[in-house]
């Protein structure tokens, strides 16, 4: 059974930086698609940022873009999510997910993502 694992959430002040880490274990890392959700208060989850198996495809919501890398180490199982000038905004609990039959456009709908963290809280204070 796939297991991920995040980390890196916590308290942050207006335009700092915070690099999330997600462990996966359980099974072959390299064969999963691996992407990062976010729920905000009072919200819907939504996308955030995904990567392809080999690093090929990337991808980013509107809100993050040219703000945050979404990075994997496939000798590790892990993949990063580095988000710089934080804003309130991004306040959020963080989720990341692997999925195993995603294509580069259904990379952003977590319907089509097989697993999930627990999520690791972002506080973005004003």
């Amino acid at each position: 059974q796939v297991r991920l694992v995040e980390s890196g959430g916590g308290l942050v002040q207006t335009g700092g930086s915070l690099r999330l880490s997600c462990v996966h274990s359980g099974g072959t890392f390299s064969n999963y698609a691996m992407g990062w959700f976010r729920r905000a208060p009072g919200k819907e989850r939504e996308f955030v940022a995904a990567i392809s198996r080999s690093s090929t495809n990337i991808a980013y919501a509107d809100s993050v873009k040219g703000r945050s890398t979404i990075s994997r180490d496939n000798a590790k199982n892990t993949v990063y999510l580095e988000m710089n000038s934080l804003d309130p905004r991004d306040t959020a609990v963080y989720y990341c997910a692997a999925g195993v039959r995603l294509t580069p456009v259904t990379i952003r709908y977590s319907s089509d993502y097989d697993y999930w963290g627990q999520g690791t809280q972002v506080t973005v204070s004003s």
